[in-house]
């Protein structure tokens, strides 16, 4: 029997109606601060997470997995090609040469990334063809000097399919008449939309059109796709070790976008770090009421200690109390938590059609609703933390409680 009572009289503290209402406040405040701060968090990192799968999903549908380059030009591009596709974890390879350029239509100027691709080969490591809004890829043709555009910077610059648009090299021609910029006319023969980025900075042209407007004898690299994104570094560095040569840079995805990602990781620690204070406040509110339980329990601890409870067991039982007041904070907001984060769309969704308001404006980001992806290792992760917050947070007061003498105590009662 004496082994149960740290469990049966920490429990029964727990859910007793106390004489100083002070501290039932406080132990209430506990749970409810402890319940709130593991609800938010979970919530929290659900949305971190949803943004970071719709980036991942978004921006590296578009953007090749890895890339060859060489300095200064890649002459024979297709040996290369058959050489890079003929590792297992290589789907594909298509050519491209990349560089800055200014676009201008109607007065209006945008700094665009304009690329030389083959659309026949570049279908096969983008999906760009496969969210065309108007036109197609197949009307690059060479010598035609069309190009295609992403839907924003086709909306900001009021364009629409045949209209012509010029676009400006940033190198300088030296001439006998001075410095000039290169500048060419081309037609806008398709739109595309992959809700990203791209959309507002990409324009694509044929390779031929882009090797005459560059002045490129050759082209500047090959784009490559892998058969798992994820391990793209690893395929890229094994063919970095084949290939060999000096004059190649093979660089994969994460190099590129990596500090993008890092950025969204670094916000997710953050902002994790600080609504983890919200836990912390509530694990010390734990700490100020059992301090004040063991101060209105003086007599109670003197009585237990002269009917035989040792002093470890006088501190297991606070240690229980405020054990199960975190726990049962920690279980509720868990379970809020994840009821929230699973419906967090459909939730906005509704408020959206009730106040007639529109958070994410599609002219301006490039997702209409909040993402939220719940991980359940987060789940874990967030409720093993606030379960030990509540657990170190009745050390104190529980060994303030097994310091108590019985005589010292029961002296003036």
């Amino acid at each position: 029997m004496l082994k149960n009572i740290p469990l049966y009289i920490g429990l029964r503290y727990t859910r007793a109606k106390r004489r100083n209402q002070f501290i039932s406040f406080i132990s209430a405040f506990s749970l409810v601060g402890m319940a709130l701060g593991v609800m938010a968090l979970i919530i929290v990192m659900s949305v971190m997470n949803g943004f970071d799968r719709e980036m991942k999903e978004r921006i590296l549908s578009v953007i090749p997995h890895g890339y060859i380059d060489e300095v200064p030009a890649l002459k024979d591009w297709q040996a290369l090609a058959a050489r890079v596709e003929q590792h297992p974890d290589v789907v594909a390879s298509a050519p491209y040469i990349a560089s800055s350029a200014m676009v201008s239509y109607a007065g209006g100027f945008e700094a665009i990334e304009l690329q030389g691709v083959l659309p026949e080969a570049e279908a096969r490591v983008s999906i760009v063809n496969q969210r065309m809004l108007v036109g197609d890829m197949a009307a690059l043709q060479p010598g035609e000097y069309g190009i295609v555009m992403g839907r924003l910077l086709a909306s900001r610059l009021m364009l629409t399919p045949g209209d012509k648009v010029r676009v400006t090299s940033p190198e300088i021609n030296m001439t006998p008449m001075g410095a000039f910029t290169r500048s060419r006319s081309f037609t806008l023969v398709g739109v595309f939309e992959v809700k990203a980025q791209v959309d507002s900075t990409l324009a694509l042209i044929h390779l031929s059109d882009a090797q005459k407007f560059l002045r490129q004898p050759g082209v500047q690299g090959l784009h490559v796709k892998t058969t798992d994104l994820y391990s793209a570094g690893r395929v890229m560095a094994e063919l970095r070790q084949q290939l060999g040569e000096q004059t190649f840079q093979v660089k994969d995805w994460s190099q590129t976008q990596g500090s993008l990602f890092q950025a969204v990781k670094m916000e997710k620690i953050v902002i994790g770090s600080l609504l983890m204070i919200i836990i912390a406040v509530a694990a010390f509110n734990i700490v100020s009421s059992l301090v004040l339980m063991v101060a209105d329990k003086r007599s109670d601890i003197a009585v237990l200690r002269t009917m035989g409870v040792s002093a470890r067991q006088v501190m297991a039982i606070f240690i229980v109390q405020g054990s199960a007041v975190g726990l049962i904070g920690t279980l509720i907001g868990a379970l809020l938590g994840c009821m929230v984060a699973l419906s967090l769309t459909p939730i906005m969704g509704f408020f959206e059609s009730l106040l007639g308001l529109e958070v994410f404006d599609p002219e301006v980001y490039f997702i209409t609703q909040l993402p939220s992806l719940l991980l359940w290792q987060d789940v874990a992760f967030i409720c093993t933390v606030a379960l030990l917050l509540s657990f170190i947070a009745t050390l104190y007061p529980a060994y303030r409680a097994a310091q108590i003498e019985p005589a010292e105590a029961l002296r003036y009662e």
